[in-house]
C-alpha cells in the first residue's frame, strides 16, 4: 500500500491538453465549514465521478456508483456544478463492489474498480453510445467491447519524490499532487512491477533532498526499457549507481534526461526492440506505444479488417508503426507520416532491415497545422488515422474533401473521434462499424476503431 505525499512543484503532466473545451470558470474553493450535503448518486460521468443533484444544484463525486446514498462535504463550485468528496456513505448501491487494489481511492491510477464487472462494461459501453448519439449512429454499428485482463500495462509513467523518510515512487493521488507509493498494482505487468523496489532504492541515493523524478517504464521483447527524468546530472558515483541498477533490475537499455530535456543512453544491455508482424523496431527511449498488447492487437484486428485488401494506404500518425508494418507484411505499400521525428526513424530503420518486400516510405509532418491535403490523400486506396486525444480536426476536414475509398479512424477519446466523425460523415462517408476497446483497465478512458467507407 504505501504511503502518500505531496510533491510540490510537480504536477501531473497530462499527456495532451483537453481538447475543443471553452475555458473553464475558475474552481471557488468553497469555506470549510460549508454543512455536509446528503445525496443520492444517479449516474457517472464521463470523468467516472458520481452524479446528483441536491438543493437545486449539480454535484460531482467521485468513487461513487449509481444508487449510491451519501453524505459529501462540498469542495469547490466550478462552472459545471459542486465538487465534493464522500464523509460517509450511508447506503451502497447495487453496482458495488470491494475493489481488488489495495491502494485504490487514493492512487489516481484507477477510479473505477469499485463497480461491478456488469456496471463497469455499460459504463464504457455508454462512454461512446452517448459520444455518438448527436449523429444518429445506430447503436447496432457499435460493437461489443474489447477487454483487457490485469496485470498487463506495459507502458507507465511514474512519478517520485526524495522525502526525509524514504522516497516514494508510484502515481499521483486521484486529483491531486500527493504521490502514493505503490507496492502492490493490479494494472501494471509483472516485469514492471518487478523494478519498482530497486528503482525506488536508486532514486533514494541519486535525489537531492525534496527532489522530484519521473520514470517512463516501456516492457518491450523480453525486458524492460526505463527513461528516467531526473532534476539535476548525476555525477561520476551516480552514473555508477545507475548502471549497476541497470544490471540489477536486468534492464535491456537504461537512459536519463535532465528536467525534459534529450535523452542520453546511459547503458544498453540488449536490443530495446518491440516487433510488429515480426518486425523489430528499436524503440526510442519513452516512446509511445499501444499501452497493453492485448489491446494492440484488437485495435490491428479491427485496422486490417477495416481496409481490406486495399494495396496503398497512408498510416497518419503512425508512430513506431504499430498499424504500418502489419500492413507493409500483409503487402500494402505503406506511407508513414509522423511528426516525432525519432519515432519515425526507428520506424524506417525496421522497414529497410526487413528488406525489399516490405514497402514503406516515410514523412515527418505534423499533421495538426498540416494535414495532408485532398490532392495527396486522392491517391490512396486507404487511410488509417490514430491522432493524440484532442483527435485529428484539420486531416478529418481534408479526408472528408477526399475520393478516398475506405478511412479507419483509430481513437482514445471518444468526444474527440465524435467531432472528427461528424466531418467525414458530412463529407460523404457512410460508418460501417465502431470497435471499442477497453485499453486502460479501470479507468474513464476508451479506445475505439471505426470504419467508414464511402457512400
Amino acid at each position: 500500500m504505501g504511503k502518500s505525499h505531496r510533491a510540490a512543484g510537480t504536477p501531473a503532466r497530462p499527456f495532451e491538453k483537453r481538447p475543443d473545451r471553452k475555458p473553464a470558470r475558475a474552481a471557488r474553493k468553497l469555506p470549510a465549514n460549508t454543512p455536509p450535503v446528503e445525496l443520492t448518486v444517479t449516474a457517472l460521468g464521463v470523468r467516472g465521478d458520481g452524479l446528483a443533484e441536491a438543493g437545486g444544484k449539480r454535484y460531482f463525486v467521485p468513487l461513487t456508483v449509481p444508487g449510491d446514498r451519501l453524505l459529501v462535504r462540498p469542495l469547490e463550485e466550478t462552472g459545471d456544478g459542486i465538487r465534493a468528496e464522500i464523509l460517509e456513505l450511508l447506503e451502497a448501491g447495487p453496482d458495488r463492489r470491494e475493489p481488488p487494489c489495495p491502494s485504490f481511492g487514493r492512487c489516481g491510477g484507477c477510479t473505477l474498480q469499485h463497480l461491478t464487472d456488469t456496471a463497469y462494461r455499460a459504463y464504457k459501453q455508454a462512454l461512446l453510445l452517448d459520444a455518438v448519439a448527436r449523429e444518429g449512429i445506430d447503436p447496432e454499428l457499435i460493437a461489443g467491447l474489447v477487454t483487457v485482463p490485469p496485470h498487463s500495462r506495459r507502458r507507465a509513467i511514474l512519478v517520485a519524490r526524495k522525502l526525509a523518510q524514504g522516497t516514494v515512487l508510484g502515481f499521483h493521488e486521484h486529483r491531486g499532487h500527493f504521490i502514493v507509493d505503490i507496492e502492490e498494482c493490479t494494472v501494471l505487468a509483472p516485469a514492471l512491477m518487478a523494478v519498482l523496489p530497486p528503482l525506488r532504492a536508486l532514486l533514494d541515493r541519486l535525489l537531492p533532498a525534496a527532489g522530484n523524478a519521473r520514470a517512463t517504464m516501456l516492457s518491450l521483447d523480453g525486458s524492460v526499457d526505463l527513461l528516467l527524468d531526473l532534476p539535476e546530472m548525476p555525477d561520476l558515483a551516480g552514473r555508477e549507481a545507475l548502471a549497476g541498477f541497470a544490471a540489477e533490475a536486468d534492464l535491456a537499455r537504461l537512459s536519463i534526461t535532465i528536467e525534459g530535456g534529450t535523452p542520453e543512453l546511459l547503458a544498453e544491455r540488449r536490443a530495446a526492440t518491440l516487433s510488429f508482424s515480426g518486425i523489430p523496431v528499436a524503440v526510442p527511449p519513452g516512446a509511445f506505444l499501444q499501452a497493453t498488447p492485448e489491446a494492440e492487437a484488437a485495435l490491428l484486428e479491427a485496422v486490417l479488417a477495416g481496409v481490406g485488401e486495399a494495396k496503398n494506404i497512408a498510416d497518419l500518425y503512425a508512430g513506431c508503426g504499430t498499424f504500418s508494418l502489419p500492413l507493409a507484411a500483409k503487402g500494402a505499400a505503406v506511407h508513414a507520416v509522423e511528426g516525432h521525428a525519432p519515432a519515425l526513424e526507428a520506424l524506417a530503420a525496421a522497414a529497410r532491415k526487413a528488406g525489399p518486400s516490405v514497402k514503406l516510405s516515410v514523412e515527418k509532418r505534423d499533421l495538426a497545422g498540416d494535414p495532408l491535403a485532398e490532392d495527396e490523400l486522392d491517391r490512396f486506396d486507404a487511410v488509417v488515422f490514430d491522432p493524440p486525444r484532442t483527435g485529428a480536426r484539420s486531416q478529418a476536414a481534408a479526408l472528408a474533401k477526399s475520393q478516398v475509398p475506405v478511412v479507419v479512424a483509430v481513437s482514445c477519446n471518444p468526444a474527440t473521434f465524435a467531432r472528427d466523425m461528424r466531418l467525414l460523415l458530412e463529407g460523404g462517408y457512410r460508418l460501417e462499424r465502431i470497435t471499442p476497446v477497453d485499453q486502460f483497465l479501470w479507468s474513464a478512458h476508451l479506445e475505439l476503431v471505426a470504419v467508414f467507407r464511402r457512400a
